[in-house]
């Protein structure tokens, strides 16, 4: 096969394995989310093409390998009907992650599923400079790790004192992990710090008079992580996002930016450590020349 040819296969999420005239297919699964219809066409579609087996990857992907090359079309094919499309590879916006969020989870603080699909349906497979992944995390026990992808979110839940009621009794300083809150003198309103806050909501759901309350319940956004080679942590950018629809459109400004400076196969993060993290976010907010 010419190199031409497999790459464009590679894009299809066709990849070549080690044994030779096989490959593994990748496929199209948003937020680990699959129906009992989808499971049972992959199911047929492994033991017909494959040998009978599925590989589940680290990004809640499902990957069929141990195709020959001559199945590949009419694998796709076979999958179509039951919604199932196959993945990409290269240069591309990559499949959402995401977790089952707040309408399955009790700690879920938003709709991840949601969102994932909002997302994936405006940029999946889109052409960027190197792969960039999404990843959603309902809340910050954060079990997709957002920062450790090129574009990370985070449900938030940002806490507010209402000064009714409140019997000083120091339990929102007791219980805050990150020591965002402080009293400073007895009849003093507490200070809380929205740099350390995590986004938790303990201090909410501890307070025995209801004095601290949601300031907004909403979506951080974390740029620039990577795992692999060189892993490196994204950044928190911009403050709590209110909608899924901001959300969305802040991560089509960080798309933008990304093709804007980002170079042939470098990494989102290794490009935001030439330009300074300011520049994304003064972009994204607008203050940056558009093309």
């Amino acid at each position: 096969m010419k190199e031409a040819d497999y790459k464009e296969l590679k894009k299809g999420g066709m990849m070549r394995q080690a044994e030779a005239g096989l490959f593994s297919v990748r496929l199209h699964v948003v937020g680990g989310r699959l129906g009992t219809r989808q499971l049972e066409a992959i199911r047929e579609a492994a033991d017909r093409f494959g040998r009978g087996e599925v590989h589940l990857t680290s990004r809640q992907g499902v990957e069929i390998p141990n195709v020959p090359q001559g199945s590949l079309a009419e694998l796709k094919e076979f999958l179509a009907p039951s919604g199932v499309g196959v993945g990409v590879c290269g240069p591309t916006v990559r499949t959402v992650t995401a977790c089952q969020g707040c309408r399955v989870c009790p700690s879920g603080a938003i709709d991840s599923p949601a969102l994932a699909a909002a997302v994936d349906r405006e940029f999946y497979g889109k052409p960027v400079p190197h792969k960039f992944k999404v990843g959603i995390s309902g809340c910050v026990n954060n079990c997709i790790k957002a920062e450790e992808n090129d574009a990370g979110i985070k449900g938030w839940i940002e806490p507010r004192w209402s000064g009714e009621d409140c019997t000083e009794c120091g339990i929102c300083e007791a219980v805050c992990p990150t020591k965002a809150i402080s009293r400073p003198g007895k009849g003093m309103q507490p200070v809380i710090d929205r740099e350390l806050c995590i986004g938790c909501g303990d201090c909410i759901v501890a307070c025995p008079a209801g004095t601290l309350r949601e300031e907004v319940r909403g979506f951080r956004l974390f740029a620039g992580g990577k795992f692999g080679r060189v892993p490196f942590l994204g950044k928190r950018i911009l403050g709590v996002l209110k909608t899924e629809a901001e959300t969305v459109a802040a991560v089509a400004a960080v798309l933008e930016f990304f093709r804007l400076h980002g170079k042939p196969r470098e990494r989102f993060g290794d490009t935001l450590k030439r330009t300074g993290f300011e520049a994304l976010e003064a972009h994204v907010l607008g203050k940056e020349a558009r093309p």
